[in-house]
């Protein structure tokens, strides 16, 4: 198992307020998700079925997974239903779930911040994590099993890491022994976790982890890093007279 715990940071130039701003966002949602309990969630999860029929479910619903009938009750969601493809993106399932995504967050989210400024983060950010979503609807249109989770867009910012600094040296806990390895090796390897895992799961009606979406996620970042006017190479800093760094 390989668990990054923090980067390379000293190239950055700029507070990450945008990477912050969605760590805070997200802490606050799983609280009222806490508070609010069941109704909330399966509200306000992304349900496949929901949206490639234009409809809000409510009430029991019956899941056939591993040969067994398992009853699953949804609750009524904004108008329109479209409109929980955002509401999901900030909402988690678990203690660990949350962490987990807030740790890679914090980790690789503020270098992808610093490189193409704050408000281009933000709106690369939910286009991943609605990439992210649209794939995973596209594999199981039929479900009715909610989804939810911010893994998705921090699979893009993953994805966009991977591109930008593929050599940047990361902390990981591997076992018990903390190492450093090249981005491109913790990164690479978690997305063939994801690929390998998603074929194993294929076809399947049983909930748990969305392997599409972060798939989804990952190659969206990969591909839309360039449009927001991410390079490999970090842009010139400006040069006073004299040929001093401002």
């Amino acid at each position: 198992m390989v668990m990054p715990l923090r980067d390379d940071n000293t190239d950055r130039h700029t507070v990450p307020l945008v990477t912050y701003a969605l760590i805070a966002v997200n802490i606050l949602v799983w609280l009222l998700e806490l508070g609010l309990g069941e109704p909330f969630i399966n509200g306000y999860s992304t349900v496949p079925f929901e949206l490639t029929h234009n409809t809000d479910l409510a009430g029991v619903q019956m899941v056939e997974a591993g040969g067994k009938s398992i009853p699953i009750r949804l609750y009524p969601g904004p108008t329109p239903i479209y409109l929980t493809l955002l509401s999901s993106m900030f909402m988690h399932a678990s203690w660990m779930h949350i962490g987990g995504n807030m740790l890679y967050l914090w980790i690789f989210g503020d270098n992808i911040e610093d490189r193409i400024g704050h408000v281009k983060f933000l709106v690369f950010y939910l286009v991943c994590g609605l990439a992210a979503s649209i794939a995973d609807i596209m594999f199981k249109t039929d479900s009715i099993i909610p989804g939810l989770g911010a893994s998705g867009a921090i699979a893009g910012v993953l994805g966009a890491y991977l591109v930008l600094f593929p050599k940047r040296k990361v902390k990981v806990l591997m076992m018990r022994t903390i190492v450093d390895m090249p981005a491109f090796m913790v990164l690479g390897l978690w997305i063939l976790l994801q690929v390998f895992s998603q074929v194993t799961v294929a076809g399947t009606q049983a909930g748990g982890v969305a392997y599409m979406a972060h798939i989804g996620g990952f190659v969206a970042g990969v591909a839309l890093i360039f449009l927001f006017g991410g390079k490999r190479t970090p842009p010139p800093r400006d040069v006073l007279p004299g040929g001093a760094n401002a």
